[in-house]
């Protein structure tokens, strides 16, 4: 969907230094489609070499929010139909999340500081473009949240390394669980650095044209509290371990109703993605970079393309809108180890291979600029 075929969907702009990436669909609460990951990549790549530049400012237009994840409609269609004999790895939604998770790393790594601001909607794809920036910026409105297991996917543009990161198991409560995090939640659970209401973002933004990334981080305010910090305890418990019925097991044992609430929440997503996610957490905790996480999502986004609940899940929840989805298995129980094991497998020639590039997008990512060391 695009909201007014006469403008583009991204807006890009260089001024006073500043290389400008706005979101332009808000209609779609600024979805990302393919031509759009294309279109900010090239921008970044050109921008990198660019001594006009000196800082790249990501922004989402419309108030409902940055970004609320990829085209999930399209996947779905392109899921549905299974196109071309060189199913799954040759078909657009693969090339999209190829293109997709390239610019996720080359965010990452960027050479110049990325400021991105965190409004409203921040979802799935939403969080691949603005969590991995280096100087990321929260405000009042922000709802941050990893939702794909609600819709039979698994959380990809290096979603489970974030998750996999935070304080305790707080990351593995919002991947099954697909808590929304407000911005308190975010900047304690590591998605987040700095927090600016939205009263303060002109002010902010025009502080980074006409200073530097410092003097408009000097407007930032005290983050409010994290709700999900102060249940860390319950949380800490309950999410320990690889084993997902056991974690719902525990939830309920807990006796408290928010932890009851969690377990009810993951018993209504997709069992598969549950203990996919689960093992993907496990395993992106061990790796040692971004890239290296990237490259085992890709494997896992890929399988997923072949999986009935993900077809399910976005008909459930975006196309016909029930809310009814029928899941298969339908129990956490009935995932099989060969269940999970297939969304690992190599895929050999079509791998990512981003941990692997002979010259990598960059050699080390920035020190987040204005975060404690």
């Amino acid at each position: 969907m695009t909201d007014t075929p006469s403008e583009p969907e991204v807006l890009l702009g260089v001024d006073r230094g500043v290389a400008t990436i706005t979101l332009n669909r808000p209609r779609a609460i600024n979805a990302l489609s393919h031509a759009m990951v294309r279109t900010i990549d090239a921008a970044l790549i050109d921008w990198a070499a660019d001594p006009a530049v000196r800082v790249v400012l990501i922004t989402g237009n419309g108030e409902r929010g940055l970004c609320a994840g990829g085209d999930i409609v399209a996947i779905h269609d392109d899921a549905k139909a299974k196109p071309g004999a060189n199913w799954p790895t040759g078909s657009a939604t693969a090339q999209f999340w190829r293109d997709e998770y390239t610019m996720n790393a080359r965010i990452h790594r960027y050479p110049k500081p990325v400021v991105a601001v965190m409004a409203g909607a921040v979802m799935g794809g939403g969080v691949g473009i603005s969590a991995h920036a280096s100087v990321r910026v929260v405000t009042d409105t922000a709802k941050v949240a990893m939702p794909e297991v609600g819709i039979g996917f698994v959380p990809d543009v290096g979603g489970t390394y974030l998750l996999a990161r935070t304080p305790g198991e707080i990351g593995t409560h919002l991947a099954l669980t697909t808590a929304r995090m407000t911005a308190g939640d975010a900047i304690a659970a590591g998605f987040a650095d700095h927090y600016v209401p939205t009263g303060d973002l002109e002010a902010f933004v025009e502080a980074l044209h006409t200073g530097t990334v410092d003097t408009a981080l000097s407007l930032a305010s005290t983050a409010p509290d994290s709700t999900l910090a102060a249940h860390r305890t319950w949380i800490d418990d309950a999410y320990a371990g690889d084993d997902a019925a056991e974690i719902v097991a525990r939830l309920r044992r807990a006796g408290i109703d928010e932890a009851v609430a969690a377990a009810d929440a993951i018993e209504s997503k997709s069992p598969t993605s549950v203990v996919v996610t689960l093992r993907s957490l496990r395993r992106a905790a061990a790796a040692t970079s971004l890239e290296e996480v990237l490259d085992e999502e890709y494997r896992v986004s890929i399988a997923s393309l072949d999986s009935p609940d993900l077809v399910e899940g976005i008909r459930a929840q975006v196309v016909d809108k029930d809310r009814q989805p029928s899941w298969r298995p339908a129990s956490l129980d009935a995932v099989t180890a060969a269940d999970v094991d297939r969304f690992f497998a190599p895929l050999g020639d079509a791998e990512l291979g981003l941990a692997s590039r002979a010259e990598p997008l960059d050699p080390t990512p920035p020190v987040r600029e204005g975060s404690p060391a």
